[in-house]
């Protein structure tokens, strides 16, 4: 079965699952973000991006859609083998969103605090 992966040094989870959102506060303007991936043959892909209003640095790209105060994009990014995270007390924590639930990502990795944590494709024990 595959799934995500999260690791520091070493794995702390497995979640059976193909897509996730990945949502996050900037710790200066304080504005939600947004990024939907999707998991195909191994790599991770960024399907649409949100970002909830806009600020200093903060600028939605050209192409961004305002809907309901939300600007929606599609980024044009490659196909990622991993997505590194920094993972500090200092700024305020990813969430992993499932089917419209969200969890902090600290959760789902406890006992790795303050150290970098990377997601990645995997496949779990069937």
């Amino acid at each position: 079965m595959s799934g995500l992966c999260i690791a520091a040094a070493s794995l702390l989870a497995f979640l059976p699952l193909q897509s996730f959102t990945l949502a996050w506060t900037h710790s200066i303007e304080k504005i939600r973000w947004e990024e939907d991936w999707h998991i195909e043959l191994g790599l991770l892909y960024l399907v649409e991006a949100r970002i909830r209003g806009s600020g200093a640095g903060m600028e939605p790209p050209q192409g961004a859609i305002l809907d309901n105060g939300v600007w929606r994009y599609a980024p044009r990014l490659a196909p990622q083998k991993s997505l590194r995270l920094a993972n500090s007390t200092f700024t305020s924590g990813y969430e992993l969103c499932v089917g419209g639930r969200c969890r902090p990502l600290a959760e789902l990795a406890s006992g790795a605090e303050n150290v970098p944590l990377e997601l990645y494709a995997c496949e779990g024990k069937k």
